[in-house]
């Protein structure tokens, strides 16, 4: 039998290489999933330009990033990106509301099917992200500053005496805050306010929504606004945690949408459940286990391989299975959405 430090070790390691990477991971696809099912519930079709949309509000981050800490408009120990959130959002806001004005209008207008704004919508991806690209060139860039941890793994081992130690990033903490904080607003929003109901009635029955006196254009400026927040503090808080890269954000298209799609398309609660699922999967199917077992196995079964189920490399494979799977099994998702 183990110890009880052993097992503490092995709860320990689990938590530094899978609970908190899967957790954080999960709360950045939760906000840009959300993000894509107020599009879809609102404005009728599947936003395939939010992952590039992310990129262009974290380019942005970036850029102000820089600006600001050349002028020593710093605080010490905090992110200045974060700083800056407020600023990028309005940019990001700007940016999807001309975009609104020049391409998708015409479509709602002209009642244009669902499918032909979603290539108008691929189109747009591909513009985002070549812009993206053009602005702030296709390497990989890291802007985190301030302090990368609130406690060392070191530190932890030095309090606790164990063998592992739990690490706690900045943007780990950062981001669960954050996220649960942004989440909070928007259902708030969505159930308390005037416009929030608005928005809710308008997807429920766009005509009866209309006939009741509901003004469209404001109910579409103010989910793109919506949109907007979630989308950028979605893409800084992955930014913060894995470093920017306009490619990397780009392969996100698809745990975004599996977690959309696992959840229940349309479903807001889903989005955020499906992102958990896809996040969790990701980390526990590409975790290599040999160190957790030799803790909690006698010496005489401890493993020889890796225990590794599938690579690292084969990671957003794992999404386009389980997206597949809802599909074959269960197309409405956990949450019982839209079908596809």
């Amino acid at each position: 039998m183990p110890s009880f430090d052993d097992v503490l070790n092995a709860f320990i390691l689990l938590s530094n290489f899978v609970l908190l990477p899967a957790l954080t991971y999960g709360a950045q696809l939760a906000l840009g999933a959300l993000a894509v099912t107020l599009v879809y519930s609102i404005l009728r079709f599947a936003n395939f330009s939010q992952a590039n949309n992310m990129a262009f509000g974290t380019a942005m981050t970036i850029l102000l990033t820089g600006f600001f800490q050349s002028q020593g408009w710093t605080i010490s120990g905090f992110p200045t990106a974060l700083l800056v959130v407020p600023l990028a959002i309005v940019i990001t806001t700007i940016c999807l509301l001309l975009t609104e004005r020049w391409v998708y209008r015409y479509y709602r207008i002209n009642n244009a099917k669902s499918i032909t704004v979603v290539m108008v919508s691929i189109g747009v991806m591909f513009i985002m992200g070549g812009l993206v690209q053009l602005i702030m060139g296709p390497e990989q860039q890291i802007f985190a500053d301030g302090a990368r941890f609130i406690w060392t793994a070191r530190e932890f081992k030095a309090f606790s005496g164990l063998s592992e130690g739990l690490a706690l990033k900045t943007s780990q903490l950062t981001t669960i805050l954050l996220a649960l904080l942004a989440v909070g607003l928007v259902f708030y929003f969505l159930q308390k306010t005037k416009i929030g109901k608005a928005m809710r009635a308008f997807s429920d029955n766009e005509d009866l929504a209309l006939l009741s006196g509901i003004n469209p254009d404001k109910v579409v400026r103010t989910t793109w606004l919506l949109v907007a927040i979630l989308t950028t503090i979605a893409g800084v808080l992955f930014g913060l945690d894995k470093g920017f890269s306009p490619f990397q954000y780009h392969l996100l298209l698809l745990p975004i949408f599996a977690s959309v799609i696992v959840g229940g398309i349309g479903s807001p609660l889903g989005a955020i459940v499906g992102a958990f699922v896809i996040s969790f999967s990701e980390m526990l199917l590409t975790y290599a286990y040999k160190k957790f077992f030799i803790y909690l196995l006698p010496t005489a079964l401890e493993p020889d391989s890796l225990l590794q189920l599938i690579g690292t490399e084969y990671k957003y494979a794992v999404s386009f299975v389980i997206l597949i799977i809802v599909l074959l099994v269960k197309p409405t998702g956990i949450f019982k959405g839209k079908v596809l």
